[in-house]
């Protein structure tokens, strides 16, 4: 079971005290938080702060958000999560990675 929307994002599966003081830089300090701006456009806020944030955090909202591990998101949903950052202008990453 998730917390209640005004705990902190640490207090979600997968996500610690590391993740949530990167999640804090994007403005991104509760679950409700989280849950209102979304997983994609969180890791957008980090992207566009200069940050590098490995794919697995993506998964790890995501999947923290439905109080799942982060293993637990297949590779369908993968596909699309990675779709949707596809063509972010402000994602530093080469082509061939965003493609993955």
């Amino acid at each position: 079971m998730v917390a209640s929307d005004s705990a902190p994002v640490a207090s979600l599966p997968n996500l610690g005290d590391k993740s949530a003081r990167l999640l804090r830089q994007a403005g991104i300090v509760t679950i409700g938080e989280l849950r209102e701006v979304g997983p994609v456009e969180t890791y957008r806020r980090l992207l566009a702060l200069g940050e590098r944030p490995s794919l697995v955090l993506l998964w790890a909202m995501v999947a923290g958000l439905r109080g799942e591990h982060w293993l637990q998101v297949n590779n369908h949903e993968k596909v699309q999560l990675k779709a949707q950052l596809r063509g972010t202008p402000e994602d530093p990453r080469p082509a061939e990675v965003q493609a993955m």
